[in-house]
């Protein structure tokens, strides 16, 4: 007879299918707010309460879903660092903007992390409208980055990249990459979403004179 899986179980799966969705609608909405598509290759959806826009395109949407079905099984087994968005300029090679998303896994970081899951086990859990919330302002700072970031001049593409531990099992089709890191950088920090299992930290970096 198969074992039942544990709540904590269903808990670690059940973030993971959060966080990862709160990927893939954050790269969608990057790609939009940042032209690296026609708009026309858009369409409008509610999630968290607010308009996303997503993409229709069969071969960029086929490329997230399979980069978001293999990152929701690395949050399952703990094995992922951060996620990095990195947009290109197709003209010069160079990284001109790079979204960064850092991942935290309650109980692994640090002590403090790991008493803040014990007292969430014991009944204080976030609730799904709260981190509802949390991710809709997260959802909202990028809509708005436009305000801040400088208008990409050239024609860019994107790339996504994903740290792993050391032990992650990596298929086939994924390569090793660089870095893709950018020199004096400005920074701006966005905001923090958590379930009772993840911590995401949200950071863009960008190159201001190129």
């Amino acid at each position: 007879m198969n074992k039942a899986p544990t709540r904590d179980r269903l808990s670690i799966r059940g973030s993971s299918k959060t966080v990862a969705e709160f990927f893939e609608y954050s790269i969608n909405t990057i790609l939009y707010q940042r032209g690296i598509y026609p708009a026309d290759d858009f369409q409008q959806v509610k999630k968290y309460g607010i308009n996303v826009l997503v993409t229709v395109d069969s071969e960029v949407k086929a490329y997230i879903r399979k980069i978001m079905g293999q990152l929701h099984k690395w949050l399952v087994g703990g094995k992922i660092q951060k996620l990095i968005v990195a947009i290109t300029s197709k003209e010069s090679g160079e990284v001109v903007e790079r979204w960064q998303f850092d991942i935290h896994i309650s109980g692994k970081d640090t002590d403090t992390a790991s008493k803040e899951t014990d007292t969430k086990t014991n009944g204080d859990k976030k609730s799904d409208d709260q981190i509802q919330q949390e991710i809709q302002a997260i959802m909202r700072q990028i809509t708005a980055s436009v305000s801040f970031l400088p208008v990409l001049e050239d024609e860019c593409t994107f790339n996504v990249l994903v740290y792993a531990e050391q032990d992650a099992p990596v298929p086939p089709e994924w390569a090793d990459s660089a870095n893709r890191e950018i020199k004096n950088p400005e920074q701006v920090q966005l905001r923090s979403f958590s379930t009772n299992e993840h911590k995401i930290d949200t950071l863009v970096a960008y190159k201001l004179d190129r």
